[in-house]
């Protein structure tokens, strides 16, 4: 059985189901959110696990032969950025702490694209070193310290890290007005028949619809051998505003997106993840592009909140 934290929200729903298809018994935790998506249903345990709870997250083992483990449960910052270090970390070692004492097979940690802030690159791969840079926010630098202490706190143990170098990813149960990625709130303003903030139209950026990253994830925790710790994971390829404009248009052809002319920065090309190494260990490809996984959200959004 395999152990999700956080597995009701976006990136962990959707890694749940991708196991739960791929045959795999599947146990998710869950704290502040407790609904059960429709699409994981009856598919999965879910168990209620406040993880900075040490001695509760451990006798998760007392009613599930747990192999391996996904950690994606995370907390939001608030005005008080050492309380949000404190729980995130916390919640970490436990989970570390779980995997040496389960004596599982791997252990895959929720990363961030935002590490390779200060790359002058575009195509951002695994063999670049990490800079030292000015972060924008508290979740990427604690994402940053969690690679170190994943590998570190693993090493001689015989559990596997997988450093998960999560990118953009959207789609169904994503924050509609989410403050990190203005695609979400720019459809759904679209879809409430609102005049969407501009935005311009040939401003790039990686993005992954989500139930593309959680198969990625649940290819890695199940492929047979990784020759690596580390792993993008995300589409491989950059998009555009205009793509998804394009996209909206053609879905309902009496909306008027707004676009503004050009890049926001002037000529130039915008950094995205390279997937080459996910893709040559698991075989993964996405199977959304930007016009399927657009349509497919606007059908999921008109039953559901969000």
């Amino acid at each position: 059985m395999i152990l999700v934290t956080g597995g009701l929200g976006m990136i962990g729903a959707h890694t749940a189901r991708a196991l739960a298809d791929l045959g795999h018994e599947v146990v998710v935790t869950a704290n502040r959110r407790t609904e059960v998506p429709s699409f994981l249903a009856g598919r999965v345990t879910v168990e209620s696990l406040d993880v900075t709870d040490r001695d509760a997250f451990l006798a998760l083992a007392d009613h599930h032969d747990i192999s391996d483990i996904v950690h994606l449960a995370g907390s939001i910052p608030d005005k008080d950025p050492v309380s949000f270090f404190r729980t995130d970390t916390a919640g970490l070692l436990n989970a570390l702490d779980a995997a040496r004492t389960w004596g599982v097979r791997r252990f895959a940690v929720a990363s961030s694209l935002g590490v390779y802030i200060g790359r002058t690159e575009t195509r951002w791969h695994e063999e670049l070193a990490l800079p030292t840079a000015e972060l924008p926010h508290l979740i990427i630098a604690f994402k940053k310290a969690v690679e170190p202490l994943t590998t570190h706190g693993l090493q001689g143990s015989g559990v596997q890290p997988v450093v998960l170098r999560i990118g953009t990813i959207w789609g169904p149960l994503v924050d509609p007005e989410s403050p990190f990625f203005p695609i979400p709130s720019y459809i759904n303003a679209v879809l409430r028949g609102e005049e969407p903030r501009p935005l311009h139209a040939d401003d790039g950026f990686d993005c992954c619809y989500a139930p593309d990253a959680g198969r990625a994830i649940a290819l890695l925790m199940t492929a047979e051998t990784l020759r690596h710790d580390t792993y993008n994971v995300s589409s491989g390829r950059p998009a555009t505003n205009r793509e998804f404009a394009d996209t909206l248009q053609s879905i309902a052809p009496c909306l008027r997106p707004g676009l503004l002319p050009g890049r926001q920065a002037g000529p130039g090309d915008d950094p995205y993840l390279d997937t080459t190494r996910l893709t040559r260990d698991t075989g993964f490809a996405p199977a959304f592009e930007v016009a399927t996984a657009v349509a497919d959200y606007v059908a999921w959004r008109a039953g559901n909140p969000r």
